[in-house]
């Protein structure tokens, strides 16, 4: 009885459920992954997200030989037919993978399901991606959650996640092996190599995952509540883009973390109320709230927002993709993204925050950018971030919570070294002003080798004057939110 496995999101051997259904006898088993970004409908991955995907597949595949095995790759506009082709190539009866929650691969995944079955193939499919699968969370009134704080208390009221199931260390081959695609002509790395800084910051793959967790857990873990919300330092576990492309499993991380909370005295419910447990939380409400609300990746939540009256101004978002807004903070933050396709969770908000209130552009035009320069593009994630800042999402910060970029940035980057780090041509300036430059007497800007406007752009807007401007156009809605 062979079997495919159908490699998607979780890019992995150790806790993934459908290869270890594949492995129930001695039969064959065919990994496969099939590049199919048409079918993927208005969110095909974007140009970082390839990139990692790329180096992730080649890791996936060497895992895979050394239990030997191969990873079959496919490129393909209609994954059904791919999967009825290779199946017929090597007599499977059977095809497993594990599930999705994106609105269009969910319907792809029932069209295939079916079409499957009525071939006569049997087809299993499984949770690898959460913790908990978003349709079995509900209210008490049987609905879906839309406030984080219930969400989560009642997560944790719920039994502890199933222990990570271990990696197969040997699976069964075919006596002939399919033909596979190069993992070049997928296409998947850039034809212009802009890529150094990634290469520079990233080890995709299985191995990377893991090390990136225990090197949290060793390192930042005990300070996280503090330090997660510091730029300059590396108190975040990085992982989201590991979680994204199922690299590491969220049990995997649950399991991980309970023990090292564990292994230094922290017994009962007092693990649980860990801050980087929480942040887990916040992912699984995401997928909550995109599976139950699948308009929301185009769509506010708050149907009212729908009507707000958001400026068209191409080249006040052109300065804010380039990094060039004038604003230390948020201009480091989108210069961090673009050199290493990631950027600090709090300078999110904030880069956010000036987008959609300090310029008052559409939150869905932050959202398509991030989308294609995060390795960790992840649409429900990415959803939920942009939505909350916006205050037009469930359980989202208001409107009128309206970040100072300077005060932001002293507050959270105080030295100044994050500022330095991706801005150098503001290494001169003092803390009192690096955070605000434009309000920096001359003698000290001259001083600093800093002419505004060539060295450094003035700010493209006045916060104080872009502040009453959002406040306004916040009230021309205010009746109906």
């Amino acid at each position: 009885m062979t079997t495919i496995v159908w490699f998607r999101q979780d890019l992995r051997l150790a806790d993934n459920p459908a290869l270890c259904a594949a492995l129930t006898d001695a039969s064959p088993v065919i990994p496969v992954y099939i590049f199919a970004p048409r079918e993927e409908g208005a969110w095909p991955p974007g140009g970082a997200a390839r990139w990692w995907l790329h180096h992730s597949l080649a890791r996936l595949g060497d895992a895979l030989a050394q239990c030997g095995s191969r990873l079959l790759l496919r490129a393909s506009d209609d994954s059904l037919a791919t999967l009825e082709s290779l199946a017929r190539e090597v007599g499977a009866t059977r095809v497993v993978w594990n599930r999705r929650y994106e609105p269009a691969i969910i319907a792809r995944d029932q069209r295939i399901k079916t079409a499957l079955s009525d071939a006569g193939l049997a087809t299993s499919s499984y949770n690898t991606r959460l913790l908990r699968e978003p349709w079995t969370v509900k209210t008490k009134s049987g609905g879906p959650f839309q406030v984080f704080t219930p969400f989560w208390r009642h997560c944790l009221a719920l039994e502890d996640p199933a222990d990570p199931l271990p990696a197969p260390a040997v699976l069964p081959a075919p006596a002939r092996w399919p033909h596979s695609a190069p993992l070049e002509s997928l296409g998947l790395l850039p034809a212009i190599d802009w890529a150094a800084g990634m290469r520079a910051t990233w080890t995709p793959g299985s191995g990377g995952a893991h090390a990136a967790l225990q090197r949290f857990l060793d390192e930042s873990l005990d300070d996280y509540r503090t330090l997660r919300d510091v730029p300059a330092v590396r108190g975040t576990s990085q992982l989201s883009p590991h979680l994204h492309f199922g690299e590491i499993g969220p049990r995997e991380v649950w399991h991980a973390a309970r023990g090292a909370a564990l292994s230094r005295g922290r017994h009962g419910t007092a693990w649980r109320d860990s801050q980087f447990l929480t942040e887990l939380g916040w992912r699984e409400f995401a997928y909550h709230l995109m599976y139950h609300f699948p308009a929301t990746p185009e769509q506010p939540l708050r149907a009212n927002f729908a009507a707000f009256p958001w400026a068209d101004d191409p080249a006040a978002h052109s300065a804010w993709t380039r990094g060039a807004t004038g604003y230390p903070i948020v201009d480091a933050g989108l210069r961090q993204l673009w050199q290493t396709g990631w950027m600090h969770n709090r300078v999110r908000m904030i880069a956010a925050s000036f987008l959609i209130k300090d310029l008052l552009i559409d939150w869905t035009q932050g959202a398509r950018w991030f989308w294609d320069t995060l390795v960790d593009a992840d649409l429900a994630s990415n959803t939920l971030g942009w939505q909350w800042v916006a205050g037009c999402g469930a359980d989202a910060a208001p409107f009128f919570r309206i970040f100072n970029p300077s005060t932001q940035g002293a507050k959270f980057d105080p030295q100044g070294e994050y500022v330095r780090r991706w801005l150098p041509e503001l290494a001169r300036l003092s803390n009192e002003w690096i955070h605000q430059p434009s309000a920096a007497p001359q003698a000290v800007l001259e001083a600093a080798g800093i002419r505004l406007g060539t060295e450094y752009p003035h700010p493209i807007v006045d916060h104080a004057a872009a502040r009453k401007r959002a406040l306004a156009a916040l009230s021309a809605i205010r009746k109906t939110i």
